[in-house]
Order: structure tokens, then C-alpha cells, then sequence
């Protein structure tokens, strides 16, 4: 891993080199490795999941599935009061999203578009994989932050970057603090690995957290 990846805290970097030198010291063949895709996670996945979570959550509409808020005269004002009540801003940011994503005129130009990526970036660790037992990442670009400090939504989602596309490809990981950075706040590391490789993650997670 470069020094100077933009977007990640140095403090972050060093403590992922440290683990990787940590593994190789226990015996593990280190070597960096590109999966060049992944770059598109975040993007692919904040389309994909939101599309996945309007669809799913359009059955929560007060008849026959969740909560029920009989508010209104009409069965559309008790729907809207139900979602309404029932849904908090997160989920509702996302219903709204998932919705364009799916509407008419946009359905292949982004959900079947981020699914395309989707399968590149399964390709590209599937790739690595034929190399490697597991992987190694930050788990997130900077270290823990209080609960509460950023509020932006995107500037959470943007936290996401490492841990997303294994989510997308479907792969097992596992994410460890590993040391700590600024103002002694911890790092936290991911070990991920190729389906059903979940004995390697954690054969590599106990080496790491034999130094902690």
C-alpha cells in the first residue's frame, strides 16, 4: 500500500502496513495486489441497495405487512401516514433514491448499469483470489469517529468505500481494531476472502489480534 492514498488518514495507512507486516512475521506470503474495480463500489452500490430496499419496503404500506397508522379518510392517506411514521429519514432517503433509480427512462442507465459493475468487481476479486488467500484493507478511511459527529449523509456514506464492495460480490470479511491514530481513537482493519472462505479470514484475524 502506497503512502498518500488520497481520501485515507495517514494514521490509517500505517496501521494496515503494520498488520500486513504483523501477517507476514507469522508466516504469511505479503505482496500488494490491485482490484482496480472496486473504485466503483460505493457509486454501484448506492444504487443498487436503495433500488433493492424501495422494492422490498413497498409492501410496508399499512395492509397486510408492518406498522398501521389510521390517519385520513382515504386509504392513500393511511398508507402516507403509515410510511410516514414507520420509516425513519435514512430508510425514506433511501426509498426515494431506489425509486428514480428504478422509474421508467432510468432503470438501465443506472440500476442495470451498477449491476454490470457489480459483476466486474466480483470478476476482479475472483481474480485475486486465484493468488491469494485473503485480502487486507483499512476498514474505513479514517479512524473512529464519536457517535454523532458526522451527520452528513454523504459524507457517511463516502466511510463506506472499504467494506462495500465485498458486500457487493457477495465474499466474506471481517473487519478488527487494529491500533489506534489520532487522538487514540482505534483503526480498524478487514480481512476479506473468496465465498466459503470464511477458516483463512479467521485464521488471519487471530494472528492480527495476537499483537493487540
Amino acid at each position: 500500500m502506497g503512502d498518500g492514498i488520497e481520501g485515507f488518514e495517514p494514521e490509517v495507512l500505517a496501521q494496515t502496513r503494520r498488520a500486513a507486516d504483523t501477517l507476514a512475521n507469522a508466516g504469511a506470503t505479503v505482496e500488494e495486489v490491485s482490484v482496480p474495480s472496486t473504485i466503483y463500489g460505493l457509486s454501484a452500490y448506492y444504487l443498487i441497495a436503495p433500488a433493492e430496499a424501495s422494492s422490498n419496503l413497498a409492501r410496508y404500506d399499512g395492509v397486510r405487512y408492518g406498522n398501521r397508522v389510521d390517519d385520513g379518510v382515504t386509504t392513500a392517506d393511511m398508507m402516507i401516514a403509515t410510511r410516514t411514521a414507520g420509516f425513519g429519514d435514512e430508510v425514506k432517503r433511501r426509498i426515494m433514491l431506489g425509486t428514480y433509480a428504478l422509474s421508467a427512462g432510468y432503470y438501465d442507465a443506472f440500476y442495470g448499469k451498477a449491476q454490470r459493475v457489480r459483476t466486474l468487481i466480483l470478476d476482479d476479486f475472483n481474480s485475486a483470489y486465484q493468488r491469494f488467500d485473503v485480502l487486507l484493507s483499512p476498514t474505513s478511511p479514517c479512524v473512529a469517529f464519536p457517535f454523532g459527529a458526522k451527520d452528513d449523509p454523504l459524507t457517511m456514506y463516502l466511510n463506506d468505500v472499504c467494506t462495500i464492495p465485498s458486500n457487493l460480490s457477495g465474499h466474506p470479511a471481517i473487519s478488527i481494531p487494529f491500533g489506534t491514530g489520532a487522538n487514540d481513537l482505534p483503526v480498524g482493519v478487514q480481512i476479506l476472502g473468496p465465498m466459503l472462505g470464511e477458516a483463512a479470514i479467521f485464521r488471519a484475524a487471530a494472528a492480527l489480534e495476537t499483537v493487540q
